[in-house]
């Protein structure tokens, strides 16, 4: 490699932005590539490490590149344009009885299609698959306890999955014991539970909005009222718009996902999550935390469970292993606080109990340290592939969209101009071969008409691109 040029009038910091922006324009270096260490180019120039993080410094300033904790300095995708928080294009509107299966239908329908490339369900291990890792240690389960797999297992749980998950939350800083762990099939369950305890049909539930469609289809089977509360595409759920909604409306509970909103990609600092908690007890309102992305995160600590905030026993906390090992497993658990017998009897009347051998299997994963040494890779990839998804949707679609920038998740949300109604291409994309989530979906109200929701939970390649070309030709046509 060329040394820099030391007689030119230019700074040699100013000489290290050129040859990362060459990098960058050459394809050497792509949306999400990690940048070399400051080490590394001190020595491949010959030059000092303050240099190279002065030249370092003012690429992340002009928003070129971005720095992670403990991590280094990765490429951002900067032909994106940001989603920004725009409060006066929200509405407010009364509780909705909700409306939404058939699109939520179609899109579960096309994951299993193999001539579609399935953007529209958030995967995230997708992008990292554990698989092989699992069947070895399924194979290991299974040759010490066959005769066990095929009985019923204890309604709670396997003891020992429940251990090793109170540990991880006492490390956490959450006093957590195993008896208080329920063990449910997926975190659909553990929601449906946690509604069930506290409310009953009729009843209003505070959500988010946007808000996961799943859980607007779960509020709609239960008989319940969803209430949409303004949600910033940075920092989670408004507190003094909720205060606001808690005043005009006899609110039964709170069900977030503070830690990682899906589809936003928001995450609510934890001071502002304590306050939350603070606010909701003071009224005994039930808080409900869907909290399935928390390590998925890709700022430099992992979110605050709400659940360390309670004094009363009001937060009940719902998550699961689909978005960082294995969806089809189904496990996944709830933290039910002062419901905890009622979670038990809801459960022991719903499913009896969650088959054993995947809890088992998950189990051994985690005490062998595997699992967390595979989230430090599946968050680097998603990482990665968020900022190439960003980086593809900013060059094949109208100039005029705007992008999100989540703090964790697999799934980016994406606006397009006010008169697109992202629904009326949505079959038309999938006779394409691509899906994607239209924006109506995650609002009860049928609200964010002309957003969309994409996954980045994929193994990138060139179908990926491909994918995205087209959806950017669907949004061009249908914006001109």
């Amino acid at each position: 490699m060329r040394l820099l040029d030391r007689s030119s009038s230019d700074f040699l910091y100013q000489q290290v932005i050129d040859y990362i922006t060459k990098q960058e324009v050459n394809g050497n270096l792509m949306a999400g590539d990690k940048l070399p260490s400051l080490r590394k180019l001190s020595q491949q120039f010959s030059i000092s490490i303050p240099t190279v993080k002065q030249a370092y410094v003012e690429l992340e300033r002009q928003g070129l590149i971005s720095a992670r904790p403990q991590s280094g300095y990765y490429l951002r995708a900067k032909q994106a344009k940001k989603l920004l928080p725009r409060r006066d294009k929200w509405a407010c509107r009364p509780p909705e009885a909700v409306t939404c299966g058939h699109l939520i239908e179609k899109n579960y329908e096309v994951i299993h299609r193999p001539d579609t490339v399935a953007l529209g369900v958030s995967n995230p291990i997708q992008a990292h698959p554990p698989d092989k890792t699992l069947a070895r240690y399924m194979r290991s389960v299974l040759s010490k306890v066959s005769d066990k797999a095929v009985s019923y297992g204890p309604v709670n749980g396997d003891i020992k999955l429940r251990l090793s998950l109170a540990t991880r939350y006492q490390n956490l800083g959450v006093d957590i014991n195993h008896q208080e762990i329920l063990i449910t099939s997926g975190a659909q369950e553990a929601l449906s539970i946690a509604l069930q305890c506290v409310a009953k049909a009729g009843d209003i539930i505070a959500i988010e909005s946007p808000c996961f469609f799943g859980i607007i289809e779960l509020i709609e089977s239960l008989g319940m009222k969803a209430l949409e509360v303004y949600t910033c595409t940075d920092n989670g759920v408004s507190i003094s718009d909720l205060e606001s909604l808690l005043d005009q409306h006899q609110v039964t509970a709170c069900l977030f996902s503070t830690a990682v909103n899906n589809p936003l990609g928001s995450l609510m600092p934890d001071k502002q999550r304590q306050q939350l908690v603070s606010m909701l007890e003071k009224r005994n309102i039930p808080l409900i935390e869907d909290d399935v992305y928390s390590d998925l995160y890709f700022t430099g600590k992992r979110p605050t469970p709400a659940q360390l905030y309670s004094e009363k026993g009001l937060v009940m906390t719902c998550s699961s292993f689909s978005k960082t090992a294995a969806p089809g497993y189904r496990v996944g658990w709830l933290l039910a606080g002062k419901y905890e017998e009622k979670a038990k009897r809801i459960k022991r009347a719903q499913s009896c109990s969650t088959a054993m051998l995947p809890q088992w299997t998950l189990n051994d994963y985690l005490m062998s340290g595997e699992y967390d040494r595979h989230l430090i890779v599946l968050r680097k990839k998603l990482s990665y592939n968020c900022e190439r998804l960003r980086a593809a949707i900013a060059a094949d679609f109208p100039d005029q969209v705007r992008i999100s920038q989540p703090q964790g998740g697999s799934v980016l949300w994406v606006r397009c101009q006010s008169h697109v109604n992202t629904s009326d291409f949505f079959h038309q994309a999938i006779e394409n071969g691509v899906s994607f989530a239209p924006g109506q979906m995650f609002s009860p109200s049928g609200q964010f008409k002309n957003f969309m929701r994409i996954s980045y939970g994929v193994q990138w390649g060139e179908d990926i691109e491909q994918a995205v070309k087209k959806l950017g030709k669907l949004v061009q046509q249908y914006s001109n």
